[in-house]
């Protein structure tokens, strides 16, 4: 009975590292560590190296330790206590997936001032948490929560400033590949600190439903 209570835990630590490794193998595909050629102070220590063609690599076991962190972090304070916004484009497939499954609230496009400072307005709301997908381009965002005292939350670039995030995960944040990733890679760990998901069990959707279409017009 020993032998197979001990053979039973050896099997799922050994299923777990397996999906470990090929959950990293899946996203290394996806330039989710792809950076660019510049880099800032607060992103060299999440920096491994220069590719040839002088693009920054972030590295991608912080990248995943630090989605775990953001999951729990979420956990805690509630999916319908955050606000997931975002100026880039590419990020809005991802953030529209990533708010029907888990039942957070976007705010996409331009950001409106006072959303988070200035009660008098109708689209004035309180969360406990704001994620963002890139520091520079949702300035507004991380200005107003930052005088909300609002938590924050970014995926930032190796490019990017990062000194009023609370929490950052370094990854590609300009690809629609790498952006659709970071979201589905979120989601999936979110579901597995919640109990809904198993380490080794496939979500219903998959990196691909999270990605941002492109249309003939901006093929053209």
């Amino acid at each position: 009975m020993i032998l197979y209570v001990a053979w039973r835990r050896f099997k799922i630590v050994m299923s777990e590292q397996t999906e470990a490794i090929d959950i990293k193998k899946m996203v290394l595909a996806t330039g989710i560590r792809v950076g660019t050629q510049v880099k800032t102070k607060f992103m060299v220590p999440f920096i491994t190296k220069a590719s040839p063609e002088g693009l920054y690599m972030l590295d991608l076991d912080i990248t995943l330790e630090k989605i775990k962190t953001v999951a729990k972090f979420i956990n805690r304070l509630g999916t319908d206590n955050l606000i997931v916004c975002s100026g880039r484009q590419y990020a809005e497939t991802p953030i529209e997936k990533f708010c029907e499954m888990l039942g957070a609230k976007k705010l996409l496009g331009r950001f409106m001032p006072g959303t988070l400072t200035n009660p008098s307005l109708p689209y004035y709301i309180e969360p406990k948490l704001v994620f963002i997908s890139d520091p520079q381009v949702d300035e507004q965002a991380i200005i107003e929560a930052t005088n909300a005292g609002i938590p924050i939350v970014g995926i930032a670039n190796t490019d990017n400033l990062t000194s009023n995030l609370d929490v950052i995960i370094p990854a590609n944040n300009r690809g629609r590949k790498a952006l659709a990733t970071v979201y589905w890679l979120l989601v999936r760990q979110i579901l597995i600190e919640k109990g809904e998901l198993k380490e080794n069990e496939s979500m219903k959707y998959q990196i691909d439903d999270f990605e941002t279409k492109i249309t003939e017009e901006e093929i053209e």
